[in-house]
């Protein structure tokens, strides 16, 4: 039986855009905390907390009017 060793591999959709790879162990390994944090989902009452809070942000607020205006303009 022949063994092959894969650096790592591409997954590719239907029009050839890259959807997902396959790494070896060790180059998980330096990635696998920031795969963890960002495949976690935040509970209802957190993104509720994030909508609050981004009643107070100005840089939010100034590109939710700049959206606005896009659209009223359009």
């Amino acid at each position: 039986m022949t063994k092959t060793a894969l650096k790592r591999q591409f997954i590719r959709d239907t029009a050839g855009s890259p959807i997902g790879v396959i790494l070896p162990l060790e180059e998980l390994a330096l990635v696998e905390e920031i795969l963890e944090q960002q495949s976690q989902t935040l509970s209802e009452a957190d993104k509720l907390d994030q909508m609050e809070q981004a009643t107070h942000d100005p840089l939010f607020i100034a590109d939710l009017r700049e959206t606005m205006s896009a659209f009223v303009e359009s």
